[in-house]
Parts: C-alpha cells; structure tokens; sequence
C-alpha cells in the first residue's frame, strides 16, 4: 500500500472496519507521526455537528492514507428544503464522485440504515432520475435498498477502466444478534462462548444474496463478511458500552480488537 489510499464508504459498520484497520496498522498504539489529512477531502466538522462526515489519515513512511466516509445508505444525499433530503436511489454519494480518482482501494457497504424509522428519522425522500419516486414497489424498504446497491455497483464499474489501479470491494452485511426483542425493545447478545453455533462456514454462496446478485458480471470484487460473523454472536459490544445505558444492548456493532480485524485479514487476502 505504499503511496496508495484505501478509502471506506459505508454505515457505522464501515467505520467499525476503518476503525481496525487504523488500530493493525500503528499495532494498536498512539502514534504522533500519522498526519491528520481530513482537511484534503473536506473532512472538517461542521459548525453544531457532533463529529465530521469521516476522517482520513496519513502515515508519512509510506504515504499511505486510509480513510472513512460516512454514507449509511450509499445514495446522494441532497438537502431539499429546510426540513427534507432528497435521497438519490441511483446516485452515488458526491464524496465518492468528486474523489474516486484518488483511491487505490475502495471498500463499500450498506444495510442496516435500510429500515421505515431510519428514513423518516432522517427525513430522506427517495427520488430517481432527479424526482420523486413514484414507483409503488421501488418504494418498499427491500427493493430500494437492492435497486441502490446494484445501481452504486454498475456505477463503481462502469468507471473501472478509467481507472485501472483502483481495486473495488462490496462488503457484504454484518449480522447482528438480538435476542428476545430488538435493541430498543431489550434484545440482548449475552453469550460469552465463541463458536457456541458452530464453528464453520459451509455454503458456498454469500448468505447476503443482494450483494452477491448485484456484483455478479463485474469486476466489483465481494469482501464476503457475514456467514463467518453469523458465528460469533459473543462479539458485540452487548452492554459493555462506554455509555452503558441500562437495559440497552448493542448487538449489532462489534468489540474491537475483534471481528472486523478479520475481515480486514479476508480483504489484505484478497489485495
């Protein structure tokens, strides 16, 4: 990866895997010399934001930057007026189009934003072809979020051979594992035992079939993530948070060091 960027685009799972990356490649340890590099891609917080849009980060030995770019649903997100976003089902986020040119390496993934309360929290409109969707069936949860991800897909693709050094990856969905309700209706993850499901992976095809559908006939390659993490349900943060709100469960996101350090592995395997 020397002189190279690997750049992340994707939910808070995507920034879970930027998260331990950046933690394998200083060993886990405060390192002065990596350069904060976020201004080179507009990566600056926002005047009232709680945290920028993503980072980027640079390590001066060998010139390789890795960064992150929060995009939950891997659509164009567009102000609409005060109060809503048009959500662009099929275009990709401007973060991506203004700087694909500088990747070496790109890895996306989406998913769990794909739910009714996500969308009405966020105030996201769908449209298609710069207007509103009026498209019935399009509009329901499950075929938005495919018709989104085989459209980011084609488009990743079709801009392969202008860009001949860039490797691209589609990060297939991490599992989460509530029991008995939801995280906001007690869920919880309480196993301690790894493996206690099983130990292997048996299928021979990705168990996220959206992703693997949408990625078939391109040259966009699968970080195929989810069968293995269905294995450890011990994993999760569960209530160890840092703000360790009682009765609350995280289930979904991971412990780091952790499991995202092994799909890191699986794509340093694949590059």
């Amino acid at each position: 990866m020397q002189n190279k960027t690997i750049a992340f685009i994707g939910d808070s799972l995507g920034r879970q895997q930027f998260q331990s990356l950046m933690c394998m490649a200083t060993g886990g340890e405060y390192s002065p010399g990596v350069l904060n590099v976020g201004k080179e891609y507009g990566l600056i917080k926002a005047r009232g934001a709680i945290r920028p849009d993503g980072w980027a980060y640079r390590f001066p030995k060998t010139n390789t930057t890795i960064l992150y770019y929060w995009s939950a649903s891997l659509s164009d997100l567009v102000p609409l007026n005060a109060s809503d976003i048009a959500m662009h089902l099929d275009r990709p986020p401007a973060f991506l189009r203004k700087y694909l040119h500088r990747f070496d390496v790109l890895v996306l993934n989406t998913g769990h934003h794909w739910n009714r309360g996500k969308l009405k929290a966020n105030r996201w409109v769908m449209h298609v072809n710069g207007k509103p969707n009026e498209d019935r069936k399009r509009a329901e949860i499950a075929n938005a979020k495919n018709f989104t991800i085989h459209s980011i897909v084609k488009w990743v693709d079709s801009q392969l051979p202008s860009h001949p050094h860039l490797k691209a990856f589609f990060r297939t969905i991490s599992p989460r594992h509530f029991l008995n309700g939801d995280w906001n209706t007690g869920g919880s993850c309480d196993s301690t035992t790894p493996l206690s499901s099983g130990s292997e992976v048996v299928q021979d095809g990705s168990r996220d079939s959206v992703v693997e559908g949408a990625l078939k006939g391109t040259k966009v390659k699968i970080l195929d993530i989810t069968a293995l993490s269905e294995l450890r349900d011990e994993g999760h943060i569960s209530r160890y948070s840092i703000r360790g709100t009682p009765g609350v469960n995280d289930c979904l996101h991971w412990c780091l060091p952790g499991i995202p350090d092994s799909w890191n592995e699986l794509l340093i395997a694949q590059l």
